[in-house]
């Protein structure tokens, strides 16, 4: 295996702090005591860690993308899943057509999608609901579980579930059983990344939340709108610490090769 030479190195380090810059100087300026954004060089304070508890909106915020993102996510797989074996197992006419229609979303600007979606459920007198917010989600996150689910399945062994069928299991057990468990790695890949598109999304959510149905994104965006102090680095510090500790235990318990790279165990 032949090792990274000086060039190499350098620039793997320039781009992993190209990256990781702006996340440490957010969780920087989360710990300023000043009432203005700036890094704290007169010491450290927790005061706008202390603030977030003065806008309850921040939380309830956050809950409603936490929700949203995991039934979005979840309800999307539940569509992916069987439409990716479908497409993998059987001859479907059209198939072509058929993978991009279920991929079309990652090609329309959510600017166009928000507009689109505010004009057709207000005339179906859903707008500013949770179910419109949620429909919308489904429909924009379900791109990334069926294109890492539609990957896993078509690395599936055909073999494998005949020799399943060939000791008695029926259709569910086999999908229980064997099909499931082979492809996982790909379903987690796919509910990770449509969750955290979901979670982040704020061009299209600015158009179709209302009030009580305000995102994390949207409530921190119309927040800088008035305001110009450092709450909304704590809220973001707060989340960057939360996503931290899911991904360590994540790791954990699964292990991160598997999710992001989609290695199952052999």
């Amino acid at each position: 295996m032949s090792r990274n030479g000086p060039l190499a190195l350098a620039f793997h380090g320039l781009f992993v702090t190209f990256m990781l810059a702006p996340i440490v100087v957010v969780c920087l300026v989360a710990f300023t005591p000043e009432g203005f954004l700036s890094l704290p060089t007169n010491g450290f304070s927790l005061r706008w860690f202390r603030a977030i508890a003065d806008y309850p909106e921040f939380v309830h915020a956050f809950w409603v993308s936490l929700g949203l993102g995991a039934l979005s996510s979840l309800i999307a797989l539940l569509f992916a899943v069987p439409a990716a074996l479908a497409l993998t197992r059987y001859k479907v006419p059209g198939r072509s057509a058929l993978q991009a229609l279920f991929l079309s979303p990652l090609m329309i600007p959510h600017v166009v999608l928000g507009v689109a979606f505010l004009r057709f459920f207000t005339a179906l007198n859903l707008g500013g609901t949770f179910l419109a917010l949620l429909a919308a989600h489904i429909v924009v996150v379900f791109p990334f579980a069926f294109r890492l689910t539609l990957a896993a399945a078509a690395g599936l062994d055909p073999s494998v579930e005949r020799a399943a069928v060939s000791l008695g299991a029926g259709g569910f057990t086999l999908f229980r059983r064997v099909t499931l468990p082979l492809i996982l790695p790909g379903v987690v890949s796919g509910w990770a990344l449509a969750f955290i598109q979901s979670f982040d999304d704020l061009t299209m959510t600015v158009f179709l939340a209302a009030p009580g149905t305000e995102t994390l994104p949207v409530r921190m965006f119309l927040y800088i709108q008035d305001n110009i102090d450092p709450l909304v680095t704590s809220v973001s510090a707060c989340v960057i610490a939360v996503t931290m500790v899911c991904l360590a235990i994540l790791d954990r318990l699964y292990g991160l090769d598997r999710v992001l790279a989609g290695k199952g165990t052999h």
